[in-house]
């Protein structure tokens, strides 16, 4: 019976374990997205103001084309795009799952392509699961690319040995600010990709990317 006891309070805990990390995970997908809402609003509400302005002090030709101009850039929406990445066979770049959400951006796999210069916001959300962490320490480096050149880069040791466990779920997320031109192509690479989690969380791994202004001066 104790035997019997261990094995089901064993199982419990490894389903509790699975449902904390999915809830951990969920709720940091949410807030990337929320500050890339809160984002998109703020550079929105900018521009409409811009537009008024210059409604009020045309730089001459006819008003009303001006007005039905400035009207349509106010309804032009940001570029961004939002998709769902996997592991690839025999490579550590991951690639494009579906292809989610796109706009003014191409979603290429394994590459999202800019389609206009300026100041991009790229997120990125991962989940790991190291099923057998040991006492050998496992260094995870995640790689933003752009045009295949390393952009940014992370390194994180996990399984140490004052931290192990025999299962360990963790979550990761990285921003990055930078310039970006018509056609760089944007991509992730791990040097682990065996550890992604895409089979109990496969929604929460995303690549996206925000445009935040035109250029490297201050926000539209």
């Amino acid at each position: 019976m104790n035997v019997n006891e261990d094995t089901d309070s064993r199982r419990l805990g490894a389903t509790n374990k699975v449902c904390l990390y999915s809830i951990i995970a969920t709720l940091g997908v949410l807030l990337v997205f929320a500050l890339a809402t809160i984002m998109v609003l703020v550079v929105q509400r900018t521009r409409r103001s811009s537009s008024r302005g210059l409604e009020q002090f045309p730089m001459g030709g006819s008003p009303c084309s001006s007005s039905l101009d400035l009207g349509h850039s106010r309804i032009r929406p940001l570029p961004w795009a939002r998709t769902r990445v996997s592991r690839a066979v025999n490579s550590s770049k991951l690639s494009l799952v579906e292809k989610g959400i796109c706009e003014a951006i191409k979603c290429q796999s394994p590459e999202l392509v800019i389609r206009e210069q300026g100041l991009y916001l790229i997120f990125c959300n991962l989940n790991f699961h190291f099923p057998n962490c040991s006492k050998s320490p496992i260094d995870l480096k995640i790689e933003l690319l752009v045009n295949d050149r390393v952009d940014r880069q992370t390194l994180s040791t996990f399984c140490a040995s004052e931290t192990c466990q025999d299962e360990t779920f963790k979550t990761l997320i990285q921003l990055h600010l930078t310039h970006l031109d018509k056609e760089d192509k944007i991509s992730v690479t791990l040097n682990h990709p065996e550890f992604l989690n895409d089979v109990s969380l496969p929604n929460e791994n995303v690549l996206g990317v925000l445009k935040y202004s035109d250029g490297m001066g201050a926000a539209p």
